[in-house]
């Protein structure tokens, strides 16, 4: 079996992103804009293959989520992490488009109420960003505390949404 990654690079209206496959080819383990905190250091090393089914069809719907024409995404995922992360990603996933949590509230979603920290810590590592939409957790105040990608990127994300949410209830994911 082959145990190697692949990868494609797309561009986005707020920079280059990496998307990188689990060794199957059919999920997607990893989605990153360049310079972002966490950005896996051996890339380079992985399987360029741009014509892999499962990133022509994530481009695709990245291009409508930036467009407005997309409010959610229906593309296979397969995050690496321990079983806390990847019940915290599956909380993240449950915010919809346009709306934002607290990472005291995304702790209570997880039944973890007293983990707030560790659940802001395990947003900063989701590996497929944009994708869990870790850009919709906020701070108490509603400040944009943290985010892998920048803040900038977190506020033009939640400004796309915003702009894009009135029409959302009546479009179709």
């Amino acid at each position: 079996m082959n145990s190697m990654l692949s990868t494609c690079h797309t561009s986005s209206p707020l920079g280059e992103m990496l998307l990188v496959a689990n060794p199957q080819g059919d999920a997607l383990a990893g989605v990153y804009f360049e310079r972002q905190k966490y950005f896996p250091m051996n890339a380079g090393r992985w399987r360029e293959a741009p014509t892999l089914p499962l990133f022509r069809e994530t481009v695709a719907q990245l291009r409508a989520y930036f467009a407005g024409e997309r409010t959610a995404f229906d593309i296979p995922l397969a995050p690496a992490g321990t079983s806390f992360q990847r019940d915290v990603w599956s909380a993240i996933a449950g915010v919809p488009f346009g709306a934002t949590i607290t990472y005291v509230e995304l702790a209570r979603r997880c039944g973890r109420p007293s983990a707030t920290r560790a659940a802001g810590a395990a947003t900063g590592r989701n590996p497929v960003t944009l994708i869990i939409p870790c850009h919709r957790i906020v701070g108490s105040d509603g400040a944009l505390t943290g985010y892998a990608g920048g803040v900038d990127r977190k506020r033009a994300l939640l400004a796309l949404e915003s702009r894009h949410a009135v029409g959302a209830a009546r479009k179709v994911a």
